[in-house]
């Protein structure tokens, strides 16, 4: 079973503390930088590949963006809350480690997921181009609807505008209309789902107060959250902007480098 080792507990472990502090820098800049007209979140939050805002380093970056006060208030006590027993269970370093695999590996489920979405849309669009009718208009608004999680009509649109919105591009004044293409995913929830799902890994049976006052084991809460959150992730519901199976992702991530870390003896996570 494992346990924390006596007289070695912080409240506040070292990484835990450096990353909720690099995340509300990372916050502050944000207000800062778009109050002046510059939206981080165009080149640190996560893209896909195809996007005219892509780049590799917002595999890791994106953990450190969030949406608002509510977002990263509630990533980072999670992050405290979990992350602290972890840490004192593993050390910083392979804490870290952790937390970072999970993060990127959420980010490449939710990639992932998206692809198969985006380009769903892209063969109906492309249908729509080889036979315009009314019905395969419809076809498409039902699948861009359907994969967007938004309520678009393009029955008075040209076929330039429907691309445009689509993939984006460049208007007559030069600047960048972002399209479903350009969808940008921010913070550290997928890493923080995987400290979940370490935590009740490791303590099965340790009570977490839902709501500060219902008791329940660690396991049904982490088995509880997986479900909800796939269930929420299929239905794709209008105005959902959570990225559901990045949750998912840093949760299955977790569950493999814990087996991996597990293989010969469930102490040598320490």
């Amino acid at each position: 079973m494992t346990e924390i080792r006596p007289g070695r507990f912080q409240i506040l472990p070292t990484v835990v503390k450096n990353l909720i502090i690099i995340n509300v820098i990372m916050a502050f800049a944000q207000f800062v930088l778009g109050n002046m007209g510059i939206d981080l979140t165009d080149y640190l939050g996560l893209h896909y590949w195809k996007s005219h805002y892509f780049y590799a380093w917002q595999f890791v970056t994106h953990m450190f963006m969030h949406g608002s006060i509510g977002h990263i208030f509630l990533n980072m006590f999670a992050l405290w809350m979990f992350g602290s027993v972890l840490e004192n269970v593993w050390g910083p370093k392979r804490f870290l480690t952790f937390y970072l695999i999970c993060g990127v590996g959420a980010a490449l489920l939710h990639l992932g997921v998206f692809a198969f979405e985006f380009e769903s849309m892209a063969k109906a669009f492309d249908a729509l181009q080889n036979n315009p009718t009314q019905a395969q208009l419809q076809t498409f608004q039902d699948v861009v609807n359907k994969w967007s999680g938004s309520l678009y009509d393009f029955s008075r649109a040209p076929m330039n505008a429907i691309y445009q919105e689509l993939y984006g591009g460049s208007l007559s004044t030069g600047q960048y209309m972002a399209g479903i293409v350009d969808q940008t995913s921010i913070g550290a929830s997928g890493a923080v789902f995987g400290l979940l799902f370490a935590f009740g890994y490791l303590f099965p049976n340790t009570l977490l107060y839902i709501y500060f006052l219902v008791p329940v084991k660690a396991k049904y809460v982490v088995a509880g959250f997986a479900v909800l959150q796939l269930i929420e992730g299929l239905s794709n519901s209008v105005g959902d902007n959570v990225a559901h199976f990045a949750h998912l992702g840093g949760m299955l991530v977790g569950f493999i480098v814990l087996k991996i870390w597990n293989k010969s003896n469930r102490n040598t996570l320490y």
